[in-house]
């Protein structure tokens, strides 16, 4: 089951490409983004999302592969590395989920899924990035739009929408 909106956020602690530990800020709006390395959808809003991080240096973004390497290789912690080093580096953290704990405690159905977090570490967005994986012209706005509203401290206009991608793969 997928976090409610206004439900408290999961704290957690993976780590990123470098092997460095991320957890959950404390008084930061945050965006979490369960996404992977081969999903179709997930690279289609990849460039959107990570320009979505350069563009809100105040808020906090983490990308997070909760996927099981094990049946999907492509979406290992050494596969995941080396897609950042051959994307010269990304303004976010790509953290490894390998428990899949994380995503568990989220409720990420698909990659990707993004939960916006407030500073108070309530969740207030939870969804896909805009309407559409297939027009980049759409430019991650729902995702801007919750944002703006949260660093507001305002309601999001769209506090929930259908994630649209892969099923995040679970083991079984």
């Amino acid at each position: 089951m997928t976090l409610a909106i206004r439900e408290k956020a999961p704290e957690f602690t993976l780590p990123d490409t470098e092997g460095r530990q991320h957890s959950l800020p404390e008084g930061q709006v945050t965006a979490v983004i369960f996404t992977c390395n081969h999903c179709p959808y997930a690279l289609a809003w990849h460039d959107r999302i990570l320009q979505v991080a350069r563009d809100y240096d105040d808020v906090r973004f983490f990308a997070i592969n909760p996927n099981d390497a094990e049946r999907y290789p492509g979406d290992s912690y050494e596969a995941m590395r080396e897609r950042v080093e051959r994307d010269g580096g990304w303004p976010l953290p790509y953290l490894h989920d390998e428990s899949q704990d994380v995503a568990r405690a989220y409720g990420a159905k698909t990659t990707p899924h993004i939960f916006v977090i407030d500073t108070d570490g309530a969740v207030r967005y939870a969804g896909a990035p805009d309407a559409d994986h297939r027009d980049p012209s759409l430019d991650a706005v729902w995702l801007r739009e919750a944002l703006d509203a949260v660093r507001a401290g305002e309601e999001p206009a769209r506090a929930e929408t259908e994630p649209v991608g892969c099923s995040v793969k679970w083991r079984q």
